[in-house]
């Protein structure tokens, strides 16, 4: 029997549970209908029988569901004999999750349930996901259930959607126009969804820093620190790094403020993340005589707590991230107390310091670790689960309000957010419960529940294909930038290019080998899953073609920057093109069209790029 997440207390029984058409699944006075027919539709699905939802006394032979106060806040008992099973929460949430577990029971054992008696709670009360929804990638509101649902499954209460110009703000049009925003209706509709599945739907606007879109529009320029941002080409890179609010203009916390105004009314979430972080530019240009009289942190800590006061006069408790303020904790002091910081650090081996920091400045924390997709065409996953166990060890020591577990879009978010689930879940398994799991037992558990791998190797799989990127998303767009844009990027050098033994031609042959050997034992792996878990197989062998070819490129490009003029690279450019088509039908199948023009753009750069270099001696 494997549950994710692991429960607290578990103790195995003799005997088994039949379940037959003539049970019922018994509603208790005062619980949500929803958990009663989830497990009515899991039971449908995995063991073909069609129950019936009942009310008053459950009999023989019933699955009853109710509520105990006694148990406590998202507490759950299930209790399953030769002769009933019980699911008791200490409230709806305690109830749902109860229902989470069964329904993984129902899953691996059919109508044949194993007696058993589990006890659990989590550990850390709130425990969320993070999807950014404005660096690339727009989700279809059907595509964003699915991430609900799946959230729902392995007890996730809080999901956040990261925003800087992808929601549909009325009087903002040309901030929006180049991409498929967000609409009202969208927002409210998926509110509802989440909040049905006890899932706390908390928005998050950029507020600060981060608002390339908005002040590179010609009508709101003037609010960005630094002149003439509408005249700039679009850049990845700037967008990462630069456009922050000028705070020294009076028209500027009106408007932002109008902005949040807006953007909250569609939540019935009593939290607001404004993010503000990374004000990169912040007192560098046109407030540079305030911060000379203030100071840096002083402009940052006033103008953010002038955002916090708003929300707590709107009834929200504000939310920030804290890398500005993790060297000067001590400044969190003078926000209203509602206020929450979230504590970010990604690095497999994450050190502790900043969490440390807050904690012993008394300010309340979320602790948010990654699932490491970024400029990644497959998450990195032990560098996620090592990051993730690490997170939330600290969040226990330091008694954190909460996980928020973080996917990042950055360059155009060109990882398929299924790859992201491993880490999802990682974030689920190790906020819920303080068993540190070996990474190699979690991802066959994974494989085994998530995907109905019954080899239990899927997740093995997907992280050795990680490791196949040698010329990745992230060095791809810098070259690009550097060149086609003519403007050096310092700040994000990787290095020279030309005879970087990493784009060697042996090591992208021996790479494409081991790619090629994983593209045939994912396809034996295939042969034991069940049709449910298949449908990633075909993302996972378009996805590793796609290292190929990238790593052929960054090859081709490496030995061209030598001096050399290779062979084969009007066919690359070919290969290249007819990969991207399968890339941009599955992009399409779970997204709206968003940036993917501009993710087509660089892509076809490089093919235009491997024409150019050896038009002459084309056969």
């Amino acid at each position: 029997m494997i549950i994710i997440p692991e429960p607290q207390e578990i103790k195995k029984e003799e005997g088994i549970f039949q379940c037959t058409f003539e049970t019922n699944i018994v509603c208790g006075q005062g619980m949500e209908a929803f958990p009663a027919k989830q497990l009515r539709d899991c039971v449908k699905q995995w063991a073909g029988l069609g129950l019936h939802l009942a009310g008053g006394q459950a009999r023989r032979g019933d699955i009853a569901l109710g509520l105990d106060p006694k148990l406590g806040e998202q507490a759950y008992r299930l209790t399953i004999t030769t002769e009933e099973v019980l699911v008791k929460g200490g409230d709806g949430a305690g109830l749902l999750y109860g229902v989470q577990t069964l329904c993984q029971i129902v899953e691996q054992y059919g109508a044949l349930l194993p007696a058993v008696t589990i006890r659990d709670f989590p550990r850390i009360p709130r425990r969320g996901y993070y999807l950014d929804q404005a660096r690339g990638r727009v989700l279809k509101l059907e595509e964003l259930k699915r991430v609900a649902d799946r959230l729902c499954r392995y007890k996730l209460n809080e999901f956040q959607l990261y925003v800087e110009h992808t929601y549909l703000f009325r009087d903002l049009s040309e901030m929006w126009r180049d991409t498929a925003p967000l609409t009202a209706e969208e927002i409210m509709e998926l509110d509802d969804y989440c909040a049905r599945r006890h899932i706390e739907l908390v928005p998050s606007l950029s507020s600060f820093g981060h608002l390339y879109m908005l002040l590179s529009t010609r009508s709101h320029e003037d609010l960005c620190e630094f002149p003439g941002a509408s005249a700039q080409p679009f850049s990845f890179l700037d967008r990462m790094r630069h456009h922050t609010v000028n705070v020294s203009d009076s028209e500027t916390l009106p408007f932002i403020k109008s902005m949040l105004e807006e953007y909250m009314s569609l939540f019935r979430s009593d939290k607001f993340n404004l993010c503000a972080d990374e004000t990169f530019d912040l007192g560098k240009g046109k407030s540079s005589k305030l911060a000379a009289e203030k100071g840096t942190h002083r402009l940052y800590v006033d103008y953010l707590k002038e955002l916090c006061d708003f929300l707590v006069q709107h009834g929200k408790k504000p939310m920030f991230w804290g890398d500005v303020l993790c060297g000067e904790p001590g400044l969190a002091r003078e926000l209203p107390g509602e206020s929450i910081c979230l504590t970010w650090g990604y690095a497999p081996e994450q050190r502790e310091e900043e969490s440390r920091r807050m904690a012993e400045a008394g300010i309340r924390q979320y602790l948010c670790p990654g699932v490491g997709g970024w400029n990644q065409w497959m998450n990195l996953i032990g560098d996620s689960y090592r990051n993730i166990v690490r997170m939330c060890g600290y969040a226990r020591k330091y008694h954190a309000a909460g996980v928020l577990n973080t996917d990042w879009g950055d360059f155009g978010h060109i990882n398929h957010p299924v790859h992201s689930v491993p880490g999802i879940i990682y974030g689920a398994a190790f906020s819920w419960n303080e068993e540190e799991i070996s990474k190699e037992e979690m991802n066959r558990r994974i494989s085994v529940v998530e995907y109905r791998d019954s080899s239990g190797h899927l997740v093995e799989l997907m992280e050795e294909l990680s490791a196949c990127s040698l010329f990745s998303w992230h060095d791809a767009v810098m070259y690009y930038e550097s060149t086609a844009l003519g403007e050096p990027k310092v700040e994000f050098a990787i290095g020279e290019i030309p005879g970087n033994e990493r784009l060697s031609e042996r090591t992208i042959q021996e790479t494409g080998e081991k790619i090629h050997a994983l593209r045939l034992e994912l396809g034996r792996t295939a042969a034991k899953m069940d049709s449910t878990g298949r449908g990633l197989m075909q993302d996972l062998d378009m996805v590793a073609e796609g290292m190929n070819v990238w790593n052929h490129v960054g090859g081709r490009l490496s030995v061209s920057l030598a001096g050399s003029e290779p062979a084969g690279a009007f066919a690359l450019a070919e290969r290249l093109e007819k990969w991207f088509m399968a890339y941009k039908e599955v992009w399409r199948e779970s997204g709206k069209e968003a940036e993917l023009p501009r993710v087509a753009e660089i892509v076809f750069w490089y093919a235009d790029l491997l024409r150019a270099r050896t038009r002459k001696s084309r056969k």
